[in-house]
């Protein structure tokens, strides 16, 4: 298959791997096979014996996926090995444990179903580098009208290495159990949403591991489930059950579909997101003498009451731009030791976490909930967030945001009228079609004000219209 002319000066990586409709370009199989090929034949030129660990979400194209990447790499030469369903994280862990040359995760995270996407992951268990990302993209492009015969045997890969997913997928489920301690918090009680992904799996087993109370939502994958009306883009699910049934549970945790991330409700059912999160940590933390620096790594999305909350703690916060990678590389820059985003992407690294990982941030919050003897809704109670609000505008293409004269005259608009007292970020997605305008004001009706004005300006300029059904 002869790649689309466009394609060839297309970035293919976004902020967090490749990401697409799965059989569209760049999903699709001439594409995949060359992706296979093109990390494959890298890596045997950089180790004697170079072999890489699969993971792959519950999507139902993620294993056709999976097994068109490990024909591209055994063509290259390079040896593999599949941990089957495994979490974004899990294969992380994998990777840099058992001297892995790279990892790959099959998944969109919280995307819908119909989507897919790879991750990849350097042998320290890093995602790699945006120039290292780039020089892999020429290599894939040579490959791309190399699409293996061999692609003809369904399964016929994939089928000779399911014997070591379970022993696989045990060590990390070992490492997350022994990373807290694991007495302390056999008396709480979580309700938990899998989000029909990846966690699916691995959560029932980790936590009666570890011999918490758990009850979980959305742990039945049919291919064509997951996040659907669930996960962590819909954790009002898990905040609703628990406002219905106080009683029962001391907080809920709401995973996405590869589990990098983790959402959190209170027992009074208010939703706790990541920025919260960082300042449990944070306090905690720096109690126990674990926050190098009394530095925290956010991103510019991240509120700017954790921010001054984080001050009044004598904690200092840095922002990277989004996306858990660019945290990393921050917090290695600086020495800091905790790291994350609003979205539930939370960076452990005195716990030596290289990725967002779900699952660990919520044994770490329940581990502080249970050592510091307050509830979830105690520890963040004092916590006051300017009004903020994030407006996603679904567009045709990513044109630069300096050459779209009427955004970017909303946008000074708006920086002039808050004159510090509040932020305005306007980015492109990294994994999607969108343009994300997010504004923080003193006030909600200023927000609202500049949250419409700078949206519409992306509407009119570049936006996909939005067709009304018919008979509606």
């Amino acid at each position: 298959m002869a790649t689309p002319p466009e394609a060839r000066i297309r970035q293919l990586f976004g902020t967090d791997g490749i990401r697409a409709v799965a059989g569209e370009y760049p999903l699709d199989r001439a594409t995949i096979y060359a992706i296979g090929r093109a990390c494959g034949a890298r890596l045997v030129r950089r180790y004697s014996n170079a072999r890489v660990v699969l993971g792959q979400d519950t999507r139902e194209s993620s294993g056709w996926i999976a097994e068109t990447i490990a024909f591209g790499l055994r063509d290259s030469g390079c040896d593999f090995a599949s941990a089957g369903v495994l979490t974004t994280p899990g294969v992380a862990y994998l990777t840099r444990t058992h001297g892995f040359s790279a990892g790959v995760v099959i998944s969109a995270s919280h995307n819908p179903w119909q989507d897919n996407g790879i991750k990849l992951f350097g042998s320290n268990g890093m995602k790699l580098a945006d120039d290292i990302e780039h020089e892999i993209e020429a290599e894939i492009f040579d490959h791309i009208d190399q699409l293996s015969a061999h692609q003809s045997e369904p399964g016929s890969l994939m089928d000779e290495i399911l014997p070591g997913h379970a022993a696989l997928r045990a060590d990390y489920e070992g490492w997350l159990a022994s990373s807290v301690d694991a007495p302390s918090l056999a008396n709480l009680r979580v309700l938990i949403d899998c989000a029909n992904g990846a966690a699916s799996a691995i959560a029932p087993e980790l936590f009666a591991r570890i011999g918490i109370t758990a009850e979980l939502l959305h742990t039945e994958p049919t291919g064509r489930n997951i996040n659907y009306a669930c996960g962590a883009l819909h954790p009002q699910r898990v905040a609703a059950e628990i406002q219905r049934r106080p009683a029962q549970f001391d907080l809920g945790i709401t995973l996405d579909g590869d589990a990098d991330r983790a959402l959190f409700s209170d027992s009074f059912g208010n939703i706790i997101n990541g920025d919260a999160v960082l300042l449990v940590a944070a306090r905690d933390m720096k109690f126990r003498g674990t926050l190098i620096n009394n530095t925290v790594v956010a991103t510019t999305m991240s509120n700017m009451g954790l921010e001054k909350a984080l001050a009044d703690s004598g904690i200092k916060m840095l922002r990277a731009d989004v996306g858990d990678k660019y945290v990393l590389e921050q917090m290695i820059k600086t020495g800091a030791t905790l790291g994350g985003e609003q979205s539930g992407h939370i960076l452990f690294m005195d716990a030596d976490s290289t990725t967002g990982d779900g699952l660990l941030t919520a044994l770490r919050i329940l581990e502080i909930v249970a050592h510091s003897g307050k509830s979830l809704h105690e520890l963040t109670s004092g916590f006051k967030v300017f009004p903020q609000q994030i407006r996603n505008v679904k567009v045709r293409e990513k044109i630069p945001m300096n050459e779209l004269p009427t955004v970017t005259s909303a946008i000074e608009a708006a920086q002039q009228s808050l004159d510090g007292r509040g932020r305005v970020v306007v980015r492109y997605s990294g994994t999607e079609k969108l343009a994300r305008v997010m504004i923080e004001a003193e006030s909600e009706a200023l927000m609202q004000h500049h949250v419409d004005a700078v949206a519409n300006a992306l509407q009119s300029a570049i936006g996909i219209e939005n067709r009304p059904l018919q008979g509606s």
